[in-house]
């Protein structure tokens, strides 16, 4: 079963063993949402869920008792199920999903491949080819299209000029 990285763990919350967590959704009450989730490949149930409303939500996870027990797991990434993740809008999609797709001009001209999205206000995105790193944000305009069937992203390239930096 394939799984999606849906967080980071930031640090111990309280004595309960609740843990801060940065959410990699755009929503952070898509986290609840998973039945399962997942550190270091371990299965754990979602007990509570709450958001901050600044990004960052705090889980109670089955198996986590107190606070040195989730010390343990500050810096670990949390996992969820592909199969429980959220329908997304036409248009979003998942960032596992998009890395590795070829970066491209509609006349064909490859540009490089997609290695990495930054999420800020405005994606980040960053491309290399020939081990250079070309980054630039996924404003309106620069993504003309998404192929996942061809593995590949199409890019306005004369928008993508303007605003590509290194």
């Amino acid at each position: 079963m394939e799984r999606l990285v849906i967080g980071e763990v930031l640090k111990p919350q309280g004595i309960r063993g609740e843990l801060k967590i940065k959410t990699y959704t755009d929503f952070p009450e898509t986290v609840k949402e998973f039945k399962t989730v997942y550190i270091d490949d371990q299965p754990y149930k979602i007990l509570s869920f709450r958001a901050d409303g600044k990004g960052a939500a705090y889980l109670g996870l089955r198996g986590i008792p107190d606070r040195n027990t989730a010390e343990l797991f500050r810096g670990k990434k949390i996992e969820g199920d592909r199969e429980d993740a959220p329908e997304l809008d036409e248009g979003t999609y998942y960032i596992v999903d998009m890395i590795g797709l070829s970066c491209e001009t509609e006349e064909g001209e490859v540009l490089g491949t997609l290695v990495e999205i930054t999420s800020l206000s405005s994606d980040i995105y960053t491309i290399e080819k020939a081990g250079k790193k070309i980054l630039f944000p996924a404003v309106n305009g620069v993504v003309k299209k998404v192929d996942f069937q061809n593995k590949k992203m199409i890019l306005d390239k004369a928008v993508f000029d303007q605003i590509a930096v290194d």
